[in-house]
């Protein structure tokens, strides 16, 4: 599978283009502020986008997603229940098949209440759940510390630690990086208990 990293707007969102190489079949992962960058690059690589997938409802994530699904024909993909309303609704351990390869949906919650991350088996992209360095906030309506801290711990670290990382902001030193890396490296996964995690977001 092949990752396209795609910046957008003003607050360095990142969108995705996931293509499997053979088929040239690709989902999309949020839209952000604009669909030209996206588009131009599903274009160039004679893509064939079949969804246009959610990591959560946040406007900087979804703001242009129906537009964007319609001008690549594919459909809308996010969690159910989600405020980003989509065509498709997925729940937690759904798979999503692009050219004979599934990518797998995960109910991350603690961000926001319909946060979820696609995982290819390779690479994956975390939204504002994890990112390079940091995590999500957990002060906005529908965040929980404890949530994310379930998600972050129970969920995305029993991934192996050779998995591709891609958050939704390009908020740290580096665009992109090994979850064995932020193992090591990211306080929210190097805590060892909920309340020292939760210690951590009131800082």
């Amino acid at each position: 599978m092949r990752v396209f990293q795609i910046p957008v707007g003003p607050m360095e969102n990142f969108a995705y283009l996931l293509m499997e190489e053979g088929s040239r079949e690709a989902l999309a992962v949020d839209s952000g502020w604009e669909t030209e960058p996206i588009t131009r690059v599903a274009s160039s690589e004679k893509m064939r986008v079949k969804y246009v997938c959610a990591t959560h409802a946040h406007y900087d994530h979804v703001r242009s997603i129906d537009r964007l699904a319609a001008e690549l024909r594919a459909v809308t993909v996010a969690f159910e229940g989600s405020q980003a309303k989509p065509k498709v609704s997925v729940a937690d351990g759904d798979a999503l098949s692009i050219g004979g390869r599934d990518v797998l949906v995960m109910h991350t919650p603690g961000h926001t209440k319909d946060s979820v991350c696609y995982y290819d088996g390779e690479n994956v992209f975390t939204g504002d759940t994890l990112f390079v360095d940091a995590w999500g906030r957990t002060d906005l309506p529908g965040g929980s510390p404890d949530e994310l801290f379930a998600s972050l711990h129970d969920v995305l670290m029993a991934l192996p630690d050779e998995t591709v990382v891609y958050p939704g902001h390009d908020y740290g030193e580096a665009p992109f990086r090994t979850l064995g890396e932020e193992k090591e490296r990211n306080p929210a996964l190097r805590a060892r208990s909920a309340d020292e995690f939760r210690r951590l977001t009131q800082d």
